[in-house]
């Protein structure tokens, strides 16, 4: 039965691996990022306002539980890098060389840090020097507060601020397109008008401290400078998104592994039960013989053993090999000075406890029925099925069958329990397949939606600070630029009773051709005169629904707190938002006829004349351009999520492989003396494997589809359990993805039944048919 076991731990291993892959690299994600918060000191709680003197500093020391305060200068700025067309969007932070240990301090890659004394030197982060060749001794053009400098690149650094260097309101990272670079505080806050202040800040807590205390603390002391609201690190950027991939890899580690060991234990259960029915015989000789049922289990508890240790041990050296190409993998997108790889003891042997469940739960009543089998019973030959006439015979229409195939229907119906396993452990292993390959079809509506349905405009400009509507008037001049639409963006607080979110809100015009707010059924909403529509996301954090009312504490401006009313819920996939009519918006913050930024449609063949002319104009602090995010989606796509599938596809089809062919191998076993005696009477082989492969054939057509709706729930579950505050997918699954699944279950039935064919031509007919004594 070499090739059955070996069948069934592959299976097994295939839960082990994942599991113990997804196990390991959470637990060394979970370490690195800890043990680098802590060495460089990342804060507990940030803040950014328009202007405060350095004396404000003082105040905040004094705030209880708060333990070390920095405060700084943070500007974006446009950059202009050198073989490079397009703008790209800066982050310049102040550091001070006098304050060793502050927070957030830098790890140096290259070159040094900044020192006193030269004029315009910076440190750039590792991911924007990698996407453009820069080295120490670079040069890059940047417009600082409306005039045009240059730029010198000393050294390559990371910090824990940008594990993961993303835009906030981005989908994804774009490294080539935004970049994070860090001046000298005093030559920066001098550069942007701002000798003896700062407009940014950030915290450490002393242990025990009551985050929301501190954060409301540091908002009342902020707000007569301009402040847009304090936030803790679970809403920093970078580390919301690293603490979204964490909690999908721990789903991961829990959904896929289950599923498989189930699939494994199943298995266990229809070998097990099978081989049992055929050795009644030799159970009962060794009992008659004085062997105890005792001694008779453990046997049978030997095999389960074999299968067991050899999954486990396939498993575990899988996983720790694909853990640790997974691990190189995040290495390249969460920059960290050093990954350090762990994989706790306590992995392995949850994972063996897990598969030892597995096993026991699937054999346990077979090996109960062996134990229990009465020696006097099982020395006869087991009874054979209560002969009836079969639907086919009932219904009428044997006649257009062969002998053949009545005899497989025959089989089928008088082994209804049997035929029921076989055809539910094909139908998992279909489901499986489904699980493990559907993610592609839902990022690919996820571009296509975010891209093309809901966002047509070609490139968005943000503004430094918001302008009057009159903007539009040059926007609309700029080269390339043939359409053009405004929006207003504010941070805000939403607040329903004790649950508070930080979102933004986005107010678009009444004629949105360019950005649409488009439901989960494509249909546009409309952006009412009162009120504001959110995410269902957000609707979900704050536990609102259509029609109720939410106080809205606009982070900006005045400061203005309003109630509204939610009139809509929109699905997206991104950051939960809220958007509101853009004259509803002005309205709300009493202001005038102010925008943020705009949305254009461009001419592609005068991209390059727009880009230049970006990269001069002081008032935009930001571009984004979609046809990059897009290549950025699919190469993040490529080699993240594809490699991710392939991992799934390949255990998938192991187990799909694995139940057919056990299906096959245990009915050619069952039925050695049935098949032997047609071949005695005169069947050909031909014809004898023809009722074998008939047998499977049908019960693979018949679990197919019950395989394709288990398969439709199984990834629901996974979306379920995938859904993170910054990421969700849809449930989408292509016709391709189903005909996918079902063409490799025929394949692997096809396989399977040409490894039984090479076996029945080595049957044995003499052996098999001398008379059972």
């Amino acid at each position: 039965m070499k090739s059955q076991v070996l069948a069934i731990a592959m299976v097994m291993a295939s839960g082990v691996a994942v599991f113990v892959m997804s196990q390991a690299t959470l637990t060394s994600l979970r370490l690195t990022q800890e043990t680098y918060y802590v060495r460089y000191r990342f804060a507990d709680i940030f803040a950014h306002l328009r202007r405060a003197p350095n004396s404000v500093k003082a105040q905040i020391e004094e705030v209880p539980n708060v333990n070390r305060v920095q405060t700084r200068v943070v500007e974006d700025v446009i950059l202009d890098v050198a073989d490079f067309a397009e703008p790209v969007v800066g982050r310049i932070l102040g550091i001070s060389a006098e304050d060793p240990r502050g927070l957030n301090q830098l790890h140096l890659r290259k070159g040094r840090l900044i020192e006193s004394g030269h004029d315009r030197e910076v440190v750039v982060h590792e991911a924007f020097a990698d996407a453009h060749g820069l080295q120490p001794g670079a040069t890059i053009s940047a417009i600082l507060n409306g005039h045009k400098e240059q730029l010198h690149v000393v050294g390559i650094v990371l910090s824990p601020e940008f594990v993961y260097a993303i835009r906030p309101g981005e989908l994804l990272p774009d490294d080539r397109r935004f970049g994070v670079l860090w001046m000298g505080q005093n030559e920066l806050a001098a550069v942007f008008d701002l000798e003896g202040a700062f407009n940014d800040v950030s915290l450490a807590m002393m242990p025990g401290a009551i985050e929301q205390e501190v954060i409301q603390r540091l908002d009342d002391i902020l707000a007569r400078y301009g402040g847009t609201g304090a936030y803790s690190r679970m809403d920093q950027s970078s580390h919301k998104v690293l603490s979204s991939e964490l909690t999908q890899l721990r789903s991961m580690a829990i959904v896929f592994p289950m599923i498989s060991l189930c699939v494994a234990g199943f298995l266990l259960h229809v070998v097990l039960s099978r081989m049992i029915a055929t050795q009644r015989e030799e159970i009962a000789t060794l009992k008659a013989f004085g062997y105890t049922r005792s001694e008779i289990g453990i046997h049978y508890l030997k095999f389960l053993i074999v299968v067991l240790c050899l999954g486990i041990l396939v498993g575990t050296v899988v996983g720790i090999w694909l853990a640790r190409d997974l691990a190189a993998l995040y290495v390249r997108y969460f920059r960290f000075p050093v990954f350090l790889f762990r994989l706790a003891p306590a992995t392995v042997f949850i994972a063996f406890g897990l598969c030892a469940l597995a096993a026991v739960l699937g054999a346990w009543n077979a090996v109960q029925r062996a134990v229990r089998l009465p020696p006097a019973d099982a020395m006869k030959p087991e009874p054979p099925a209560s002969f009836r006439a079969t639907i086919v015979e009932r219904l009428g229409v044997q006649r257009f069958f062969s002998p053949a195939w009545r005899m497989v229907f025959r089989y089928i119906e008088r082994q209804p329990v049997r035929s029921i396993l076989t055809c539910l452990g094909v139908a998992l292993a279909t489901a499986v397949l489904i699980l493990g390959s559907f993610i592609e079809d839902s990022v690919n509506y996820v571009m296509d939606f975010q891209f093309n349905l809901a966002q047509r405009q070609d490139v968005t400009i943000g503004f430094v600070d918001p302008l009057s509507a009159t903007a539009m008037h040059d926007v609309r001049h700029l080269p390339a630029v043939f359409d053009a639409q405004p929006f207003r963006s504010v941070p805000a607080r939403l607040r329903c009773g004790y649950r508070v979110r930080r979102i933004a809100i986005l107010g678009l015009p009444d004629d949105r051709r360019l950005y649409r707010v488009v439901d989960v059924r494509e249909r546009e909403l409309d952006l009412p005169d009162e009120g504001l529509i959110l995410s269902s996301k957000a609707a979900d954090l704050l536990h609102l629904k259509v029609g109720d009312s939410v106080t809205v504490e606009v982070l900006e401006g005045e400061r203005a707190i309003r109630r509204a009313t939610v009139t809509g819920l929109v699905n997206d996939f991104g950051e939960p938002t809220a958007y509101m009519n853009l004259n509803t918006l002005r309205r709300l913050l009493r202001e005038g006829d102010q925008i943020s930024g705009a949305f254009l449609a461009t001419d592609s063949s005068k991209l390059a004349t727009l880009h230049k002319q970006l990269k001069e104009t002081p008032k935009v602090a930001s571009v984004g351009v979609k046809s990059a995010a897009l290549t950025s989606f699919r190469k993040l796509f490529a080699e993240h999520l594809l490699r991710m599938r392939t991992f799934d596809v390949v255990f998938a089809c192991i187990m799909v492989f694995g139940v057919v062919y056990n299906s096959a191998r245990v009915s050619l076993s069952e039925r050695s003396r049935d098949l032997a005696t047609l071949r005695v009477m005169g069947f050909t082989r031909g014809e004898i494997f023809r009722i074998l492969l008939g047998e499977l054939s049908i019960l693979v057509v018949a679990a197919i589809p019950l395989g394709l709706i288990m398969g439709y729930y199984f990834s629901a579950v996974a979306i379920w359990a995938l859904e993170t505050e910054t990421q969700r997918f849809p449930l989408v699954i292509e016709k391709s993805t189903y005909g996918f699944a079902t063409i490799v279950v025929i394949a692997a039935t096809f396989l399977s039944a040409a490894v039984v064919r090479r076996r029945l031509n080595q049957l044995d007919l003499v052996a098999v048919l001398k008379a059972r004594e």
